[in-house]
């Protein structure tokens, strides 16, 4: 007596594998897109923060001074992985680099942002100032944005 074999044709295992293919191909560049607006969103966190430490700052300085990130580190008003984004040899913080550009007096300031990797890990740049408003502009390079510029973003 002869047994049945059961089990998936090589037709059926082949359509599988293209639908799981197609499915792929949809759903990745929309994963990539989502992880590019978190960062974003995270870089505009920390530019954020860093508004809210420097006017700490300032308000704890006789001459209304702003700090660069090691005072603002050392101070407590910042955590170490912002501070590492914004050192002399930056470790990216959510795909972004950050910067900050004091005035001469110190009485004004910019801090800035910029993905590590345009089109990667972020698509905009985003500085601020004293002032508080955010401003975005899109990025063509990883270099941080030492004035503000762009458009205003909802604050």
């Amino acid at each position: 007596m002869k047994q049945k074999q059961e089990g998936f044709s090589l037709i059926e295992l082949l359509i599988v594998v293209a639908i799981i293919g197609i499915i792929a191909a949809i759903a990745i560049p929309n994963l990539l897109a989502s992880r590019r607006a978190a960062n974003e969103a995270s870089a505009i966190s920390s530019v954020r923060t860093v508004v809210s430490a420097e006017a700490t700052y300032s308000s704890g300085q006789t001459n209304g001074a702003y700090g660069d990130a090691s005072a603002l580190q050392s101070g407590g008003l910042i955590d170490q992985a912002l501070y590492n984004a914004m050192a002399a040899s930056p470790t990216a913080k959510s795909g972004y680099l950050f910067g900050i550009t004091l005035g001469n007096p110190t009485t004004s300031y910019v801090i800035g942002a910029a993905p590590s990797t345009a089109g990667t890990t972020g698509s905009r740049k985003f500085t601020s100032d004293q002032a508080g408003v955010i401003y975005a502009q899109s990025a063509s390079d990883s270099t941080v944005p030492q004035s503000t510029g762009g458009n205003a973003i909802g604050n």
